[in-house]
């Protein structure tokens, strides 16, 4: 059985995902404290294992535009 290893940098793009999908209102209000508690445990991961250093940002969002920035570039 192969030993798998979850990284800092993959516990920080968790985090940024569930920042993204929470955005864009990906989750029920009945789901939000659940995945709230398990980004909170993720982040206090990363803070732990960094020290003082903040956390990579492992994720970049995407950034929609608006009708009016496409207007803009007609």
């Amino acid at each position: 059985m192969e030993t798998k290893v979850v990284t800092v940098q993959d516990l920080a793009g968790v985090i940024s995902i569930i920042d993204v999908c929470s955005a864009r209102g990906a989750f029920k209000g009945e789901e939000l404290s659940g995945v709230g508690r398990l980004r909170e445990t993720f982040l206090a991961e990363v803070k732990e294992q960094q020290g003082e250093t903040s956390a990579p940002e492992a994720v970049e969002a995407p950034v929609a535009e608006t009708e009016e920035e496409d207007n803009s570039n007609s």
